[in-house]
């Protein structure tokens, strides 16, 4: 493989989920879906886990799409939410894999705590054999929970579920919060990049002010990028995080978000021009991954 800037990638998708997570997609099914949609280079970043991209690499060979390891942290703190993502980290590493195992935990208290506050809550109480299928996941999430709620007539669709059944619940809820995220990202040698930055809790938009004080906050834990395109954004939303991108000179990332079925995302929808050029923060941070980890 040659220098990264003497190559070019006219196809990339830097944020997908598999049924790891809370996409549909094996690994395996994923890495095929990838190559039949022509991305050329794609990291797989499931929440709050990492054995996934080890799947992925067992399978890869040398004719097939460049890959980079990748994680997504859902946190929170005093201030709000935030999904931190980690690229080219040292799988084995203590930092990451604490980080992980303590998103798992918190992921599984809340899964409890959702199944409980339906009983309780709402009266509403799934088959057993449901129940411990759903607790079976690797990492069970609001669109499994949502599925059931629609397979058994609580909801006509998983998002109708998901809004105004599981978003409504009252439980307390405990988070990994950005600075441990960013922290054990950077322990285990690896880039954190803030996720899809301009939205926050649910329909809520970041902008101005409030998106660079929260930069500034995230920057002072050892924030290095974020993600300038995204299949959510509109293009004055792009400009807005480029600038923040060249204001803290932050790497740049590109990411569809792809879900499978569990959300209305196409692979490789990343917003990037399709003629290869790539603003000067994405080149860099391909240059920098490559060093830590690509296939």
């Amino acid at each position: 493989m040659g220098d990264i800037t003497e190559m070019i990638y006219k196809y990339i998708d830097l944020h997908m989920h598999s049924s790891i997570s809370d996409g549909s997609d094996s690994p395996a099914e994923l890495l095929k879906k990838v190559k039949d949609t022509g991305i050329e280079l794609f990291a797989l970043t499931d929440h709050d886990d990492i054995s996934g991209c080890a799947m992925i690499r067992s399978m890869l060979g040398d004719d097939d799409p460049d890959f980079i390891s990748g994680v997504e942290f859902s946190c929170k703190d005093e201030f709000g939410k935030y999904h931190i993502l980690g690229y080219g980290y040292e799988p084995d590493s203590d930092p990451i894999r604490n980080v992980v195992d303590l998103g798992h935990r918190y992921r599984m208290e809340k899964a409890k705590a959702r199944i409980d506050c339906l009983r309780d809550q709402l009266d509403i109480i799934l088959p057993d054999n449901e129940i411990d299928a759903f607790f079976a996941l690797d990492n069970p999430g609001k669109p499994h929970l949502g599925n059931l709620l629609v397979k058994y007539g609580y909801a006509d669709s998983k998002e109708q579920a998901i809004t105004e059944i599981i978003d409504r619940l009252d439980y307390a809820d405990r988070y990994v919060r950005p600075e441990e995220a960013i922290s054990g990202i950077l322990g285990a040698g690896g880039i954190p990049v803030l996720a899809h930055p301009l939205f926050g809790s649910g329909n809520q938009l970041i902008t101005g002010d409030e998106m660079d004080r929260r930069l500034q906050r995230l920057i002072s834990f050892g924030l290095k990028g974020i993600e300038a395109f995204y299949s959510g954004f509109s293009d004055d939303m792009c400009d807005q995080m480029l600038n923040f991108a060249s204001l803290y000179d932050l790497y740049i990332t590109a990411g569809s978000d792809y879900h499978g079925t569990n959300k209305r995302i196409r692979l490789g929808d990343n917003g990037l021009s399709p003629d290869g050029r790539y603003p000067e923060g994405l080149i860099r941070f391909m240059e920098d991954v490559r060093r830590c980890d690509i296939h």
